[in-house]
């Protein structure tokens, strides 16, 4: 098995690709040791010191580190993955969601059809390209022409993840969508 390695744009944070699926649909986000305890590879990799995050895309596992070296710890990392591949276990628990609930969005009824549009938008051009560089970016609610975001995995924390949401993606939806006024981070 060859794991490549890329960097990200945040410091902090490498992204490893397996050569295979890493996740089905959707993401997973473990910002902690508590929250990796529905994955065996994340408990392993929260394990190994300074780790401090572990983000699972559809083909890549985003590790952040909390300090230290890479040159230290990627070896580390990289032996995790490969043990866990090889053993064959489940990489997520059965009972885990990875996707986000639309329950935790929140929008007025009378703005489904701006909503709609932001959420294609985002879906079709955003997310591939924030996946890129080894995270995620979630819809989580539009008041009063403000959107609401959620960044996960190397967005999570990067220096530029402010100049990509205010820059980048505040104005591809004010271009799409007139409504739009301001892009929030949640």
């Amino acid at each position: 098995m060859f794991i490549q390695t890329e960097a990200t744009p945040n410091p902090a944070t490498l992204k490893f690709l397996p050569g295979r699926a890493v996740l089905e649909t959707g993401t997973l986000d473990m910002p902690n040791k508590q929250a990796a305890a529905q994955s065996p590879l994340a408990e392993r990799l929260f394990g190994i010191p300074n780790v401090g995050g572990v983000f699972y895309g559809s083909d890549f596992i985003s590790v952040t580190k909390s300090d230290g070296d890479w040159q230290q710890i990627k070896p580390a990392i990289l032996g995790a993955i490969m043990e866990h591949y090889m053993s064959g276990a489940a990489l997520v628990a059965a009972d885990v969601q990875s996707a986000a609930s639309a329950d935790d969005e929140f929008f007025d009824a009378k703005d489904a059809d701006t909503v709609a549009t932001i959420k294609d938008l985002i879906e079709t051009r955003v997310r591939p390209a924030v996946a890129g560089d080894g995270g995620d970016i979630t819809f989580k609610g539009y008041k009063e022409g403000i959107v609401f975001l959620q960044m996960k995995g190397a967005c999570s924390g990067c220096p530029s993840s402010t100049a990509t949401l205010q820059h980048g993606i505040q104005n591809l939806l004010k271009h799409f969508v007139p409504e739009v006024v301001e892009i929030r981070p949640v």
